[in-house]
């Protein structure tokens, strides 16, 4: 189910009582260019998209199941034949085209706003920012590639990933991917909010700044620190 991100961006937009120029502005793109955006002559950089996201105070599971369920009144939960949210079809999956061959198809989430799950495909010379810059947002990527490849750039860092194999990573460092490759590179993304920030959604997505909140210490990689330690200790009472 193709999904008209420009014309929800819009609808947004215009409920937040904002100018089109002044919302180019604050994500650094041109009144002209979101313009397009938003009547659908051309589409966002998967960069751009996270700074309109922001720079409007709403999730992008959120933005995207709003026109889904609006657009689907056959089942009052707002998910087609009668699955309630456990089943979702290929064809109900709302998909975003980005600016240079990047395809997000948002998966089943039951209904709940805590993490974002994605299909994601990247054809061959796309990547996640046409401008080469590297972003961030305040959430927890995990993700696992399932055909091509696909190069994840985090920093300083240099990742090539094949298929079957997986990453995880505090969304807050700078990073960008690419697919270099000649052909089309696919996966399965969960990108999970910061649960103690001030929004328990996406809603902090954004580009990258000089500085930025990061998260608590208390992350993925804390907790299963936190567990192997408990383990050498139950050990070392034997």
């Amino acid at each position: 189910m193709h999904f008209d991100i420009g014309d929800e961006l819009r609808r947004v937009r215009v409920s937040r009582k904002l100018s089109l120029r002044s919302v180019a502005t604050a994500v650094g793109v041109s009144a002209s260019l979101l313009s397009q955006v938003e009547t659908g002559k051309t589409q966002p950089s998967v960069s751009t998209l996270y700074a309109l996201v922001n720079h409007l105070g709403i999730s992008l599971d959120g933005l995207m199941r709003g026109q889904s369920q609006s657009d689907s009144p056959a089942d009052p939960s707002g998910y087609e034949d009668g699955h309630h949210g456990i089943v979702q079809r290929r064809n109900e999956n709302p998909l975003i085209e980005m600016e240079n061959g990047v395809v997000w198809e948002r998966l089943a989430d039951g209904g709940r706003d805590d993490a974002d799950p994605l299909m994601v495909t990247y054809e061959p010379g796309s990547s996640s920012s046409v401008e080469a810059k590297m972003m961030r947002h305040d959430a927890l990527e995990y993700g696992v590639i399932i055909e091509g490849t696909l190069t994840l750039r985090i920093e300083s860092e240099v990742h090539e990933l094949y298929p079957g194999d997986s990453f995880s990573f505090d969304a807050n460092r700078l990073h960008m991917y690419e697919n270099n490759s000649g052909k089309p590179a696919r996966g399965i993304w969960f990108v999970i909010g910061n649960k103690e920030s001030d929004s328990m959604n996406l809603s902090n997505l954004g580009p990258a700044k000089a500085s930025g909140p990061t998260l608590p210490a208390k992350s993925a990689v804390d907790v299963l620190n936190v567990m192997s330690d408990a383990k050498e200790r139950k050990l070392s009472q034997r």
